[in-house]
């Protein structure tokens, strides 16, 4: 397995994939340790993730370094992930403990019901090379301090980062067990998914990944949570303060190089404020650096593949030939390494490919609307529902706005984005169930009902207070 720059072409490293017999031994092993680990009382195992907060910080410029080097991210856009997640760590050292303490239940007078929160077992996560190690750590944070024990299937262009993951996690004290790194290729996921000792699965990656994993998983009556692609609406209405919102709108659409699945991608904006956007967003993307990843002053770097870029060159293209207007951008640049500018299409059609599909790259789609009811029937106008935005001079107005969108994670005046604090995942073919918070952390556990009867009841025959049938 093969780690490769994608701005040189040079390989960095080369790794030996795991054979049969490795990832055989890793199941077992986390079959094995899932009892111990589970067994460790929660503060115990949240210490660990302190202390893995605390390594993650120490090491940040040598993991940014790697992220940079292994997919080309900015290098100070790498240094950030690195510290969110530190954050996340913290987050749930903090707060693990209240999110999974039992939860009473009040039922009948002399008996005592209440849920239990308990860990379900070896968790696979399988995860893309886009943010290498955030959406590695926003799985592992919450499903270790659970209790359950991880096992990993990064993407094969970031094998680096998955054993710098594993690494911290062991120098932090995690046990070897509860968090293993599989090196291999996507044609081997199915055998794991499918070995007993594996309990739940989740996702981070394409559609059709996501539908081959759950058709795996749920053969296997195994649960999943999936975090798919997205084609997130950025609407403009007309009172926006139009600089402010330009600014924001260049950054959301060519954050981490444009390859994002929360970045912004369709640019829905009121007539009355097109023509001053449009100006201004242009001017914005123009202004961005792109260039060597590793230098502070770059904006956006290279893509991640050449075929990446190719996809998304053709996607352009398509979508041009269809009417759209060039007006930034549109052809990769003249240099070594698979480098696309940021790119601006305008007056583009409604069943074009950027209207249609998800653009994995710093391409803008905007859209010209009369209106509040056009600007939301055209952002709900997609298979996709993962974030959406809206801009507005008026908080309430907003507010109101994003209630009426159909996806999973809304906001007014700020670009789509993950936090620990709150729930992340999105609807649609963009994928189910939701990860951070309190309500990530309990997806993968046994929300285990426990009634405590005080004394047998007046009948003496167990009937108790049951109606019905007993079902």
């Amino acid at each position: 397995m093969e780690s490769v720059n994608p701005e040189t072409g040079d390989v960095i490293a080369t790794y030996d994939g795991h054979d049969g017999a490795a990832v055989e031994s890793a199941l077992s092993d986390a079959a094995e340790r899932f009892e111990s680990w589970a067994a460790r009382p929660i503060q115990e195992r949240c210490r660990l993730l302190e202390r893995t907060a605390d390594l993650l910080r120490e090491r940040t410029d040598e993991y940014a370094e790697l992220m940079t080097r292994e997919m080309g991210k900015p290098v100070d856009q790498a240094r950030a992930e690195v510290e969110k997640c530190a954050w996340v760590c913290d987050y749930y050292a903090e707060r693990a403990p209240e999110q999974l303490a039992d939860e009473t239940i009040g039922t009948e007078a002399d008996a005592r019901t209440l849920v239990s929160y308990e860990p379900l077992g070896p968790v696979l996560a399988v995860m893309p090379w886009n943010f290498p190690l955030w959406q590695v750590f926003r799985f592992a944070a919450p499903n270790l301090a659970a209790g359950n024990v991880g096992l990993l299937k990064h993407a094969s262009n970031v094998p680096g980062c998955a054993l710098a993951i594993e690494e911290v996690l062991h120098d932090a004290g995690v046990p070897e067990g509860a968090f293993t790194t599989l090196l291999i290729g996507s044609d081997r996921v199915d055998d794991v998914i499918a070995d007993d000792r594996v309990r739940a699965v989740t996702l981070t990656g394409s559609e059709p990944a996501g539908r081959a994993v759950a058709e795996t998983a749920g053969r296997e009556l195994k649960k999943t949570v999936l975090e798919l692609g997205g084609s997130d609406p950025f609407v403009v209405l007309d009172d926006a303060p139009i600089a402010e919102t330009a600014e924001k709108a260049a950054y959301a659409r060519t954050q981490n190089n444009g390859q994002s699945c929360i970045a912004a991608k369709r640019f829905i904006v009121h007539t009355d404020a097109y023509d001053e956007f449009v100006g201004a967003f242009a001017a914005e993307l123009d202004a961005l650096t792109v260039g060597d990843p590793t230098d502070e002053d770059t904006d956006v770097g290279p893509q991640a593949r050449e075929d990446l870029m190719r996809e998304l060159h053709d996607q352009v293209e398509r979508t041009v030939e269809a009417g759209a207007t060039l007006s930034v951008g549109g052809e990769p640049l003249d240099r070594d390494g698979p480098y696309y500018p940021p790119t601006l299409l305008t007056d583009v059609p409604v069943d074009s490919p950027a209207a249609t599909e998800e653009t994995f790259g710093p391409v803008a789609a905007v859209f010209e609307v009369a209106d509040e009811a056009e600007a939301l029937a055209l952002a709900n106008d997609t298979s996709f529902g993962l974030g959406a935005s809206v801009w507005t001079d008026d908080p309430d107005r907003g507010e109101r706005f994003v209630r009426r969108f159909d996806a999973g994670c809304c906001f007014v005046n700020e670009y789509v984005k993950s936090d620990p604090r709150v729930p992340f995942g999105g609807v649609k073919n963009s994928g189910y169930g939701r990860e951070l918070s309190r309500h990530g952390i309990r997806e993968f556990v046994n929300r285990k009902t426990i009634w405590v009867q005080h004394g047998f009841g007046d009948d003496g025959d167990g009937a108790g207070t049951d109606r019905g049938d007993g079902s």
